[in-house]
């Protein structure tokens, strides 16, 4: 299958292509990526609006398996959350890059849902993404119950689950690497940004009106 490079939201990826270079989508607008350009690599699904173009050859690679589809949430559909977990959405959204820079947070315990929109001022779109997920923690009071967090930022996930290193941002990784700890059942699950997930479409409404009202 032929493979050409393209810019996700914080991430390159490899996206499905015909012989000419275009994208092949299916009937919901979808395109198949992989994150490495090496046969066997796992295979997601991205809006084919939220792909842009990179300079880069078209290979031919052998993917590998498909990851789990999307639930209702946008999120994979792993295993089921607990009744009593609290579910923490995030977004960051910055103008300019670096620029004003906003967060948008929605933390849901059961019938209860509070939201967050605040202007960090000037920074990035991965200080906003990070400062985000931060907020959102800070927002949980219980922290024995299993916590949820919804974010689009590969970039954060990574960082928070994989040890990857900090080249950047240093002190606020290690602030928000610190407040992972004080929960003992904290999850993340990567969700697709600007993919028609309300939830995540609302988190980035906050964060990006943060920006606009620059308040």
């Amino acid at each position: 299958m032929p493979w050409k490079p393209h810019r996700l939201r914080d991430a390159d990826v490899w996206a499905n292509v015909d012989d000419r270079g275009v994208l092949v989508t299916d009937k919901d607008g979808r395109v198949e990526v992989v994150y490495k350009a090496v046969d066997g690599a796992k295979v997601y699904r991205a809006g084919a609006r939220n792909l842009t173009p990179l300079e880069g050859p078209i290979l031919a690679l052998a993917a590998g398996e498909r990851a789990p589809e999307k639930d209702k949430t946008g999120a994979a559909a792993t295993a089921k959350a607990p009744e009593n977990a609290i579910h923490v959405w995030t977004d960051g959204a910055c103008s300019g890059n670096p620029g004003p820079a906003g967060i948008g947070v929605i933390v849901i315990d059961g019938k209860e849902q509070k939201e967050l929109s605040e202007y960090l001022g000037q920074g990035t779109n991965n200080i906003a993404e990070l400062t985000a997920i931060l907020r959102g923690l800070e927002a949980v009071t219980d922290k024995a119950r299993p916590v949820i967090v919804y974010s689009d930022s590969a970039y954060s996930i990574g960082l928070l689950t994989q040890n990857w290193k900090a080249k950047a941002n240093q002190e606020l990784v290690a602030k928000l690497r610190a407040k992972t700890k004080e929960f003992p059942d904290l999850r993340f699950v990567k969700v697709a940004g600007h993919a028609g997930v309300a939830l995540n479409e609302r988190v980035d409404y906050l964060a990006t009106s943060a920006v606009s009202r620059r308040r």
